[in-house]
C-alpha cells in the first residue's frame, strides 16, 4: 500500500473516530451527569478508581505489548502465527486478573458495606469482564492493523451507550443494589466490544467483500489458535519484541494510572476525595480521549507502515520520509494549539464547568482547582501523545529495552513525588506529579525525534513552534476571561454567567479567526485529509 494511501486512511479512520466518539460521548456525558445525583461520593470513588484500576491493570498488561508489536510493521505477514502469539493474552489475562483479585480483596482496605454494599462481588465482576474483553483481541488488531474505520468506532460507541443506559436505569429502579449495578453494567459492556467484532468478522470473512481485498484470513476458524505442521507456534521475532513492550508496558501502566495506584495503597485520600477526584480527572480528560487518543492510535499504524522500524533515515525511502516529517511536524502543530485551546481557556471556565455537571458536590472545594490544573495537564498530553506515538512505531527492541531502564527511573520519581505531592497540596499533588511526568516524558521523545532526523534536511519538531501572532491572540484571551471570572462567576446568576460565557465566546472567536490566518499549512492539511 502507497504511503500517500496509507496517510488517507490514518485521517479517515481518526476523524471518523473522533466524529463518532463525540456524537456517542454526548449521549454518555448527560447520562452520567445525570446519575451523579443518585450516588455518594464513595460509591464513586470506589468503582471509578478501585475496581476500574482492577479492570485496566489486568487489560493493560495482558495486551498492550502484544498489540505494539503485533501492529508493527507491514499488514502482509504469516497471520496464523500471529492470531497465535495474541490468542496468549487471555491465560495471561487470566493470571493477572486472579493474581491482582486477591490482592483487591485481600490486601487492600474493604470499603464500608453499610455505604458500599457488594464490593466483593465487583472484585469478581471487574477481573471477569477483563478476560471477556481479552477473548476479542485478535479481532481487534486484525481490524486495526488492516484499518477498518468504523468497526472500532462502532463497537465502542454501542458498548459505552450500553453500558450507560443500563447503569441509569440500575440506579434510579434500585439503587440499594450498590456495586451489583456497576458490575453488571461493565459485563455488558465488555460482552457487546466483543461481540461487535466477532459478529462482523463472521459476516466478512469469505464474502465478496473480502475476497476483492485478498484478505489474509479466510475463514472464522483461522481466527483462532492453529498449530501448523513442521513450523513454531508463534513468530520468535514477534514474540521477542512483544517481551521488550511487555517489560515497558508495566512501567508504562504505572505511569499513566500512578495516581490511582497511590490513591488505592497508600490511602492519601479517602474514598469519598477519590471520588471527586475521579468525576474532575475524567471530566478534563475528554479531550484526551476524544481526539488525542485516536489520533495517537491512528498516527501510529501509519508510522509503523511508513518506516521500517529500526532503520536509520538514511536507509528509509526518502519520499516516505519526507511524508513522516510533515505529518509529525503538522500533528504536533494541530495538537499543540488544541493543547494550548484547552489550557488558556479551561482556567477561567473550569468552576463553571463543573456547577453545571454536577452542582455544588464538584463545583465547591478543590473541584474547580482540581479541573484547572489539568487543563493545563491537557497541553502536557497533547504533545506526548505525538511524540511517543512516533517514537514507538520507530524504535528497534534494543532501543526499546534501553528506553525500559528510563521508564522504570521515571516510575520510581512519580510514585515518590506523587506522595509527597500529595500530602502538600491534596489531590492536585496528582495532577502536578503527572505534568512533571509528562514532561520528561516529553523531553525523551523530542531528543529521540531530533537525532532521528539531524541527519536530514527535515526538521518536524517545528510544529511545537506556533507563530507569535497566536501566541499574543492566546496571552490577551487568558488575561480577559479571567477577569470575567472574577466580575461575573459563579455565584451571581444565570444573567453574569452569560455574560462570562459571551466573553469566552467572543475570545474564542478570536483565536480562530487568528489561527485560520497563521497556520495555512495546517488548515490545508486538515481539510485536505
Amino acid at each position: 500500500m502507497a504511503a500517500q494511501d496509507v496517510l488517507g486512511q490514518t485521517a479517515r479512520l481518526a476523524s471518523s473516530i473522533v466524529g463518532l466518539q463525540v456524537l456517542f460521548r454526548v449521549v454518555t456525558f448527560g447520562l452520567n451527569a445525570f446519575t451523579l445525583r443518585y450516588l455518594s461520593r464513595e460509591l464513586i470513588g470506589v468503582v471509578n478508581v478501585r475496581l476500574t484500576l482492577l479492570y485496566s491493570t489486568v487489560v493493560f498488561l495482558a495486551r498492550e505489548a502484544f498489540r505494539r508489536a503485533c501492529l508493527s510493521g507491514s499488514a502482509k505477514r504469516n497471520w496464523t502465527k500471529t492470531i497465535n502469539l495474541l490468542w496468549l493474552t487471555v491465560p495471561l489475562g487470566v493470571f493477572w486478573s486472579l493474581i491482582l483479585g486477591l490482592v483487591w480483596l485481600h490486601l487492600l482496605e474493604v470499603p464500608d458495606p453499610s455505604v458500599v454494599p457488594h464490593y466483593q462481588a465487583g472484585v469478581v465482576a471487574f477481573g471477569l469482564s477483563a478476560i471477556i474483553e481479552l477473548l476479542g483481541e485478535p479481532f481487534w488488531v486484525l481490524a486495526q492493523a488492516h484499518l477498518f474505520v468504523r468497526l472500532k468506532v462502532i463497537a465502542e460507541s454501542l458498548s459505552v451507550v450500553s453500558k450507560c443506559i443500563l447503569t441509569v436505569t440500575l440506579v434510579i429502579l434500585y439503587p440499594q443494589w450498590g456495586l451489583y449495578i456497576f458490575s453488571l453494567a461493565q459485563l455488558l459492556y465488555v460482552s457487546v466490544l466483543v461481540m461487535c467484532y466477532v459478529i462482523y468478522f463472521v459476516m466478512f470473512l469469505g464474502s465478496p467483500e473480502a475476497t476483492k481485498k485478498s484478505f489474509p484470513v479466510a475463514r472464522v476458524k483461522a481466527l483462532l489458535p492453529n498449530f501448523v505442521e513442521d513450523e513454531t507456534f508463534v513468530n520468535w521475532k514477534e514474540a521477542r519484541l512483544t517481551w521488550s513492550f511487555f517489560k515497558q508496558s508495566f512501567l508504562k501502566q504505572i505511569l499513566t494510572e500512578g495516581e490511582r495506584y497511590v490513591m488505592t495503597f497508600l490511602n492519601v485520600l479517602n474514598f469519598g476525595d477519590q471520588g471527586v477526584y475521579d468525576i474532575v480527572n475524567n471530566l478534563g480528560s475528554l479531550v484526551a480521549r476524544f481526539i488525542f487518543l485516536p489520533i495517537e492510535e491512528s498516527f501510529y499504524v501509519f508510522f509503523a507502515k511508513v518506516l521500517e522500524r529500526g532503520k536509520t533515515v538514511k536507509d528509509q525511502k526518502q519520499d516516505d520520509v519526507a511524508m513522516a516529517a510533515n505529518v509529525l511536524e503538522l500533528l504536533l502543530r494541530l495538537v499543540l494549539l488544541i493543547g494550548l485551546t484547552i489550557t488558556v481557556f479551561g482556567y477561567a471556565y473550569s468552576q463553571l464547568a463543573l456547577d453545571i455537571y454536577g452542582g455544588s458536590m464538584l463545583s465547591s472545594g478543590t473541584g474547580p482547582d482540581l479541573l484547572r490544573c489539568y487543563s493545563l495537564y491537557v497541553l502536557f498530553l497533547a504533545v506526548n501523545g505525538v511524540t511517543e506515538c512516533f517514537t514507538f512505531a520507530l524504535m528497534c527492541k534494543e532501543e526499546v529495552d534501553r528506553y525500559n531502564f528510563v521508564m522504570l527511573a521515571l516510575s520510581s520519581i512519580f510514585l515518590c513525588i506523587s506522595y509527597f505531592l500529595t500530602h502538600w497540596y491534596g489531590s492536585v499533588g496528582f495532577i502536578l506529579a503527572n505534568c512533571f511526568n509528562m514532561g520528561i516524558r516529553i523531553a525523551h521523545s523530542t531528543h529521540y525525534i531530533y537525532d532521528y532526523f539531524k541527519e536530514s534536511t527535515h526538521r518536524p519538531l517545528t510544529g511545537l513552534l506556533p507563530s507569535a501572532a497566536l501566541l499574543l491572540v492566546y496571552v490577551i484571551s487568558a488575561v480577559i476571561t479571567a477577569f470575567s471570572e472574577v466580575l461575573f462567576c459563579c455565584d451571581k446568576g444565570w444573567m453574569a454567567r452569560l455574560i462570562h460565557i459571551s466573553t469566552g465566546a467572543l475570545c474564542l472567536a478570536a483565536t480562530l479567526v487568528t489561527m485560520f490566518c497563521t497556520e495555512t499549512k495546517l488548515i490545508h492539511f486538515v481539510r485536505n485529509q
